[in-house]
């Protein structure tokens, strides 16, 4: 007695400090990562489903090579359990064999236990129900009581989620899966993570959040990670962080659920499915579409028609997700399009500028051996002129020497004097001069007539290559602009080379411009 009561008082107190704790809180980045740990998870999903699959032959090829009565009826039991939430079709079908095959009721019993908790899943309410209710508490033999009720809490909770919120129903179905869970606890050990969850899921259903919270962190942190009492203590702590406005931790418990349940390869799940409603609502369309995409496979594959039409409420989300995604790969098509496009633009461009500057090179080249080539004849006429100068000098010092030698000094300085000499000297270098300017200058005289008006265009005489007009434009187009130097070249006084060069401008079409405009005369 004095045990009792020491029981229930450290059971008085111990709901005293959980009324009282605060909730953990996971930030954003531990949300993230939680989430990324669980797209790993789902990429593996075959991986596990195989590996559960393969648990479940092993069993069955024992099944098959048992010879014992009742090793057989445990093996049905084992593997119907083991399809529970994996296949229910299966599942059902060896605890209808387990049924059909026991030797008394007392070995039908887990079978029907079993049988009942799952028929709501498929949609079978009544039936369930009637079976559940032929079952009496006190026919259960006592190993089998825990599962008897926990299988009465799980079938009501079923029927309660079928039912809207606030009906007649629901709040029946609600009240008698609570009154299943007070009794599941009083054959649930104490001291095992089992009980924890079912108090806390006791006190969640009741309202009181603080002691649901601390009871369920302990078995989330207890739990390994492919348990399904992790999952389902992992979803009511997500339910309360929703209900708190604790998005961030809402999202963790809700990936942390669904990850225990794909490692476990557990299909019958809810946890998968809001998640992916989550995401829709945070914008993250990927994730939203391949978590409510494995949600509604797990669904099909179980054979659970209730978590169907849960499921297939969720397809125009899962459609709107997919038509979302599509948009939004279709939208960064089009964004890489428009890069390339630009790309392109930019190579046409460059393309387009690297080949005017090939041409502008080859013109360049060209401009060289053009101007290497005039630089030439240059050279040439230069040494032409002075091999000219010089034998002409040469003939005027024989002819110096033979005067001065026959005493003809006076016939000499008559030969110089009177500019014979000088001025047949000058036509020669006139004629040179001309002939090698408009070699290189063949246009030189249209274009200069093209800068003049039209009845002041320059005439040539007959036999004329250039005249005297001509030739001080040229000896400036040569770069010899300073009119001092042109008429020492030419044998004129400074005022005559002036004369002749503003009578020339007056003839101009733009006089202000003529001699730069002739300066850019090209050969």
């Amino acid at each position: 007695m004095t045990f009792k009561r020491c029981s229930i008082s450290l059971v008085l107190l111990l709901g005293i400090c959980l009324s009282g704790h605060a909730a953990l809180e996971f930030t954003e980045s531990e949300a993230s990562d939680a989430l990324v740990e669980l797209d790993d998870s789902l990429r593996q999903r075959e991986r596990f489903i195989a590996r559960r699959q393969a648990s479940i032959d092993r069993m069955r090829d024992s099944l098959h090579a048992s010879s014992s009565e009742n090793e057989r009826i445990d093996l049905l039991l084992k593997i119907g359990k083991a399809y529970t939430a994996f296949n229910n079709d299966s599942a059902l079908h060896y605890f209808s064999e387990g049924i059909n095959h026991a030797p008394d009721r007392a070995r039908r019993i887990p079978f029907m236990i079993n049988s009942a908790m799952l028929l709501p899943l498929g949609g079978t309410f009544t039936g369930a129900q009637a079976l559940y209710d032929s079952i009496s508490p006190a026919e259960v033999p006592e190993e089998y009581l825990k599962d008897y009720y926990d299988a009465g809490r799980q079938m009501y909770s079923y029927m309660a989620e079928f039912h809207p919120d606030g009906s007649r129903r629901q709040k029946l179905y609600r009240r008698k899966a609570l009154e299943n869970q007070n009794e599941l606890l009083k054959h649930v050990p104490r001291n095992s993570n089992e009980y924890q969850f079912n108090l806390g899921e006791l006190h969640f259903l009741n309202g009181e959040r603080g002691k649901a919270t601390a009871l369920l962190e302990e078995v989330f942190n207890r739990e390994p990670i492919h348990s399904n009492l992790r999952a389902k203590a992992a979803h009511h702590l997500a339910e309360m962080a929703n209900d708190r406005g604790d998005s961030p931790t809402y999202t963790y418990y809700l990936a942390e659920a669904a990850l225990a349940d794909v490692s476990a390869a557990t299909r019958e799940v809810a946890a998968l499915q809001e998640l992916g409603n989550h995401m829709y609502s945070q914008n993250d369309v990927n994730r939203s579409y391949n978590y409510l995409t494995a949600a509604l496979a797990n669904a099909v594959e179980c054979g659970a028609a209730m978590r169907m039409i849960e499921s297939s409420r969720s397809l125009p989300l899962i459609e709107r997700a997919k038509l979302a995604q599509l948009n939004a790969q279709r939208r960064s098509m089009y964004v890489v399009l428009a890069i390339l496009i630009m790309v392109a633009l930019v190579l046409a461009l460059t393309m387009g500028f690297l080949r005017n500057e090939m041409v502008k090179m080859r013109r360049l080249q060209e401009s060289l051996r053009a101007a290497n080539k005039t630089k030439e004849v240059y050279i040439s006429q230069f040494l032409s002129l002075c091999s000219i100068y010089m034998d002409k000098l040469n003939q005027f010092c024989n002819l110096a020497t033979r005067k001065i030698a026959a005493g003809q000094v006076d016939e000499l300085y008559r030969l110089t004097k009177n500019g014979k000499f000088i001025e047949e000297q000058s036509r020669e270098f006139y004629e040179v001069f001309d002939n090698a300017f408009l070699h290189l200058y063949p246009n030189f005289v249209q274009e200069v007539n093209a800068l003049l008006l039209p009845d002041k265009q320059i005439e040539l005489a007959e036999g004329e290559v250039l005249n005297t007009d001509l030739r001080i434009l040229a000896f400036m187009r040569l770069g010899i602009e300073e009119s001092s130097r042109i008429a020492q070249v030419l044998n004129y006084s400074i005022n005559t080379i002036y004369a002749y060069r503003n009578r020339t401008k007056s003839r101009a079409i733009n006089r202000d411009t003529f001699e730069d405009d002739v300066m850019k005369i090209n050969a």
